[in-house]
This record gives C-alpha cells, structure tokens and sequence, in this order.
C-alpha cells in the first residue's frame, strides 16, 4: 500500500486556516491515520472542521477538534458571542456540483445563534461570510457580508419585438451601440443621466450615503467590473401560459447584470465594521457579524441597503433606456431581480424572519427571474415554484467551478478565443478571469434545481460588452 501523502494545499481547500492548524492535522493523520485511503482521510478532515465539538472526544481526532474549538474562541468561553456547538439542518441542492469549502461556510453560518433556517444553491462556491449561493433566514437581525458587496445586485432582460436574424448579420452594428451606450469599471459617461434616485431622504440622513452621492451620480447607468456584463442576445419563449404576456417564439433581447457600484460597497464596508465590533464573533466567523433590526445601527443598515437595491435599480433601468432609444423601439417585456439583498419574509409556520440571498435569486411561487449560463452557455428565464426548503430561492447563475486565478493560469487567450469562434459570440472586453471554462455547467446547474423553478425561456448571448483590461471595479 503507498504511503499517505497529505498537502497543505489540500487542507487549505478543505478550508483549513494556514499554519498550525494544518500542520497540526497533517501531524494527527500520519500518527493514528497514516493507512488509511486519502480519499477517507480528506473526507474525516472536512467533518471535523465542519462539526469539530461532534469529534471533541473521538480518539484520533480530538487534539484537532479542540485545536479548531480553540481557534473559534469556543473553548473555555473565548469570545463574547459564541456559536452553536452542533450545525442547524439545512437544504442542499445539486451538493455533487459544490465545493468543500462553500458547504464549510454554510456549516459555520448555520451555528449562528441568530440562524433559524438555511439552504446552499446547486451554483453554490466559497465567498466572504456567507458562500455564493446561500441562503440564510435569521431572526430581528440582518448580517451585511451576508448580503454581500454588490448591494442589489441584479439581473434585468428586456425583450424587444425585433428580427434576431438584424442580430446574427449585423454584430458590428449592435457592437457599436454597446460601445457608445455602456460604460464599466472605472468608465463614466461624460454626462450621466438625472434620477430620482438622488432625491431619497437616505441620501439626506445617512453619512454613508451623503458621502458618496456624489460619486454616485457619476456612475449612474454604468456597470461594474468582474462578471458584469451588458448583452445582445437571442430569446426564445416556450411556454405558452408564460406570464410575461408574449407569445411563444425568438425576440431580440438585453440582458444586463451589475449592481450597486461604488456605493453598495461602502455602505457594506461601514456597516461591516460596526457590526464587527458590536458581535464581536471568533475570528473564522467575523465576516458572519450581525446588527440588531432595533439597534440604530441595524435600522441605518436597512435604510441604506434599500437604497443600494434602488440605486441598482436604476443603473440598469439607464442601461436599458439608452440602448431602447438607440434601437427605435420599446421594449414590449422586462424580466428583472436582485441577487444579493435581504427581505423581511415569513416562514411556513409565521414567522417573520430575514432571509439573506447571497448570489441567489428569489422563487417565491410565480415570481420571475432571470438565471445566465456563461458568455456563450444559455441563461433561463424561470418562474419561481415556491419551494420550502430552498426558502423560495434558486441559483443566480452557473457559478464557478475556477477561481479567477486559477483561470487566469489554467487558461490561454488562443483557447477562448476559439471557444468564442465555436459558439459564435463577440466578445468585448472581458478576460481569462470571465472565459466560459471557469464556469459549471449551466444544464446540470439547472436539472439540480428543476423542484424550484420552472423555465419559460431562455436567452443566448450573441454579443457580449464586459469591463476591459485596466478598467477596473471602482
């Protein structure tokens, strides 16, 4: 039999912090574990990091139960908040399509003495505080890295009553009216479109957003870096019955997606380091800190990621008016929905709770919704079945299956560029970071969560604008 050979690097994907927690668990293994399989060895490790007081007292294992106990600040009363020994049940859906390290996040936001009920969407992959594709329903309290950065961000499709085939033969057209009409990253237009937005009592009263109205203002209509993107495409609607008021058949569409821009992300930040010091949670689990809906700060907080969700809102509603007015034509459908936000929404047995959606779009019963593929996989138009266990929730996109580094180093600009070439997409802008390989598999993505949504169409990108190199998030 070979010899076990353990990495740190293994670990560390495990989600074991660096350092001596690793050594420490590498150490255990080859005392009491060295002849047994790697495959059981990883799978022991990850359960005990998951449930580490479960194992306090299993030979072999303790010395790194308590060592993780130790580390969380649960040990001999460590911490002025400490989490639940054992992790709350939660739903997963496609668990064969999500890391190690995403159900380990969901793991440690389910012993969060706030956490009523969760779930982990099938395009679920480790984030900050809560994973991409969780959602966690907690009580009178709303976490904000469990809403996320991108305060509101969204998806939003408008259909237009066009010929797809002026879209097929004439891409540099339609390339050029997403040059003139989008701006990402760094990007502004040299004059930005007024709205009502600005004229929120929120940008009156809060500091945060006082602070950065300004700035705000500028990049009103513009997108963000990253996987935001703006979209001509191909839409089909198959159903019949759809809700939209269409029928059946191919419409020129545009599809966008980004979200609060410069000013979700410091509001986040603010209210991040508040809620910090106020929970002060174990290390492993800071990014997991709360505020309190009655503190004063918990009611700041939800005033102004309302805001951030409006102020989303209406970036897109630019984006779309822009390219609507440069086309000649109205829209005759919109489908649109945020993704990382919190609602007050209630339980199956009346309670009211927050329900955190974290890179998961809401599928109350009929609700609508728009869930892309990649830059060249389909994206689906779906109407929610209000499922319970996924607290009315679906995926909000494939998810990764590459980091952004390791697809910058796995990848080449030869290979997608010829997967580009292959699926007849134009691309502008974007990276290696972005490339279609560094995502899941948009069908399987979609069979995993066939209980919580039913699928009414679906949209092909055909030219596809993302923020180029050096233009930045910002």
């Amino acid at each position: 039999m070979a010899k076990l050979k353990l990495r740190n690097k293994e670990l560390q994907k495990l989600g074991f912090p660096k350092g001596k927690l690793s050594s420490l668990a590498i150490n255990v293994v080859y005392e009491h574990f060295r002849r047994q399989p790697h495959e059981w060895v990883l799978a022991m490790l990850e359960q005990v990091l998951a449930r580490p007081a479960d194992f306090k007292a299993t030979a072999g294992w303790e010395r790194i139960a308590q060592a993780l106990l130790n580390e969380q600040g649960l040990a001999e009363g460590g911490g002025a908040v400490q989490l639940h020994a054992k992790t709350k049940p939660f739903a997963v859906f496609g668990q064969e399509h999500i890391e190690a390290g995403a159900m380990n996040q969901m793991y440690l936001a389910m012993r969060l003495p706030i956490a009523v009920e969760g779930a982990l969407m099938p395009d679920a992959h480790q984030g900050y505080g809560l994973p991409i594709g969780g959602v966690l329903a907690t009580e009178k309290s709303v976490i904000p890295y469990g809403v996320g950065v991108d305060i509101g961000c969204r998806m939003c499709l408008s259909l237009f009553d066009l010929p797809v085939q002026h879209l097929l033969e004439k891409r540099d057209f339609f390339a050029g009216l997403l040059q003139a009409h989008t701006r990402f990253g760094q990007q502004a237009f040299d004059r930005p479109l007024d709205d009502p937005i600005f004229e929120q009592d929120a940008f009156r009263y809060l500091k945060i957003a006082r602070d950065n109205r300004d700035k705000a203002w500028k990049q009103i209509g513009s997108s963000g870096g990253g996987n935001h993107f703006v979209e001509f495409g191909k839409s089909t609607i198959s159903d019949a019955n759809n809700s939209l008021g269409i029928p059946t058949g191919d419409y020129l569409a545009v599809l966008s997606h980004s979200g609060s821009r410069g000013l979700g992300a410091k509001i986040a930040q603010y209210y991040t380091s508040i809620a910090m010091k106020q929970s002060q949670l174990p290390k492993e689990a800071s990014h997991l800190a709360w505020l309190m809906l009655d503190s004063q700060a918990g009611h700041e907080y939800w005033s102004a990621m309302n805001l951030a969700g409006d102020y989303a809102t209406a970036c897109h509603d630019h984006i779309h008016r822009r390219l609507a007015k440069a086309l000649g034509e109205k829209a005759i459908a919109r489908v649109e929905n945020h993704h990382n936000f919190a609602w007050k929404e209630q339980l199956a047995d009346g309670r009211e709770v927050i329900v955190h959606r974290k890179g998961a779009t809401p599928a109350g019963k009929g609700v609508l919704g728009v869930i892309p593929g990649s830059m060249t996989a389909p994206g689906y138009i779906v109407q929610g079945r209000g499922h319970i266990g996924s607290l009315n929730s679906a995926s909000h996109g494939a998810g990764r299956v590459l980091s952004r580094g390791a697809a910058k180093k796995s990848l080449t600009e030869k290979l997608l560029k010829e997967h580009l070439r292959q699926h007849h997409v134009s691309l502008i802008g974007g990276g290696l970071d972005e490339a279609p390989m560094a995502y899941k598999d948009i069908h399987a993505v979609m069979a995993a969560q066939s209980d919580l949504v039913d699928i009414i169409g679906t949209f092909q990108p055909v030219v596809v604008r993302m923020a180029g190199a050096g233009e930045g998030e910002d």
